[in-house]
């Protein structure tokens, strides 16, 4: 009986008529004989999955597994026609499915009964030497020269939700103003997305923010709240605000509501000082919110540790952008494919078995006849004999 490789298994959460689509859309097999977009994609997840760093090691282990490229759909990877591949192939076919995605591992891995909590952030990818500074010298900053990744991640998933790669420069908050936002959910960043209009948006669409003020905000004290003596270890200061400014910055401030500002106690260190428009919820509960934040800094965390975003087979833009958002899909694919096998182990650890039996072929469960109807058959038999 034939059975499917785990590698082909994992894959399989992508649709091919769907892939077929966006690769006809973007015309990405245009001018593409026999290394098509979809062995493309294979190798690059095969390059996350794997481990391996190289463009010849890559081929060594990929080619190793023929017996499998039928079921694959592919054929033999040649080093060469991967690189060219990736240096020509435009990135945005696999930033469509990326968030495609997305959506699918959102909706399964989301349970209805949570409230909406996303995280935003961004973290920077250093590209230096030759091959790169051609192409990211030119917008370098102070702190990074490279790429910066943008996320909005779902917390209680533990998946992202969408993404965007833009150039060191680009600041934060103009990627948060680009984010839809959703009535009755809770959007959580750091200083870095500090702008009050922005703030404004979220505030009239029905969302709640969770923030931090920045040291210079001018504002003015409207009144204290009474601090819970179970919160008293934690909370420090509860107060209703506004903003003091109509025009900080010489800019107009829309934002003329009242405002929380909730001083929360940092062990030898100074109170980190909240910025929210949720009014009624108890300040423990905010200051909570606000910690899942590390939950975003953790995923940047594990995909730059765990998957191969920091050696990359290509230093072109193209094929750095591509071996990023490839990336995140093999980080989607594991988490549907955790989800569907009913694990309860970590996604590193499921990853470290994944990677030792990638190509071991799934054994089918066999079906048993019940037990009720075993016994009926030998009890026909006895009756026979």
């Amino acid at each position: 009986m034939f059975s499917l490789c785990r590698f082909r298994a994992l894959i399989n959460a992508i649709p091919r008529p769907l892939f077929d689509r966006l690769v006809a859309q973007h015309q990405a097999d245009r001018y593409r004989h026999s290394f098509r977009a979809w062995q493309q994609l294979q190798a690059m997840i095969f390059v996350q999955l794997s481990g391996l760093s190289s463009l010849r090691t890559v081929e060594a282990g990929f080619n190793r597994q023929r017996r499998h490229h039928y079921h694959l759909d592919c054929g033999p990877l040649r080093r060469t026609t991967l690189s060219d591949a990736n240096r020509c192939c435009d990135p945005a076919l696999f930033a469509e499915l990326a968030s495609w995605l997305m959506t699918q591992t959102h909706r399964h891995l989301r349970r209805d009964a949570q409230e909406l909590l996303y995280l935003i952030d961004s973290s920077s990818i250093t590209l230096k030497g030759h091959g790169f500074d051609e192409w990211t010298a030119a917008d370098r900053t102070c702190h990074t020269q490279g790429l910066k990744l943008h996320v909005l991640y779902d917390a209680h998933a533990q998946a992202p939700v969408r993404q965007s790669i833009t150039i060191p420069t680009v600041n934060d908050v103009e990627q948060g103003r680009q984010l839809p936002l959703e009535q009755g959910a809770r959007y959580v960043f750091d200083k870095a997305y500090c702008d009050y209009n922005w703030w404004h948006r979220i505030e009239k669409s029905g969302a709640i923010f969770v923030t931090r003020f920045k040291r210079n905000v001018g504002l003015t004290l409207m009144c204290s709240q009474p601090i819970a003596p179970e919160d008293a270890d934690i909370i420090v200061a509860d107060e209703w605000v506004r903003f003091t400014h109509l025009h900080p910055g010489g800019h107009r401030n829309a934002y003329q509501q009242p405002l929380r500002r909730i001083a929360v106690a940092r062990p030898g260190r100074d109170a980190l000082v909240l910025a929210t428009n949720d009014m009624t919820s108890p300040a423990r509960d905010i200051a909570q919110d606000y910690k899942a934040r590390w939950g975003i800094e953790l995923f940047f965390k594990w995909i730059k540790q765990h998957l191969n975003i920091r050696r990359f087979l290509g230093r072109s833009e193209n094929a750095v952008r591509i071996q990023i958002l490839t990336a995140l899909i093999t980080h989607l694919l594991l988490a549907l494919y955790h989800q569907k096998q009913g694990r309860s182990d970590s996604l590193w650890l499921f990853l470290a078995e994944l990677r030792c039996s990638l190509f071991d072929r799934i054994i089918p469960k066999v079906r048993t006849r019940p037990q009720k109807l075993q016994n009926m058959n030998h009890q026909q038999l006895e009756e026979k004999l």
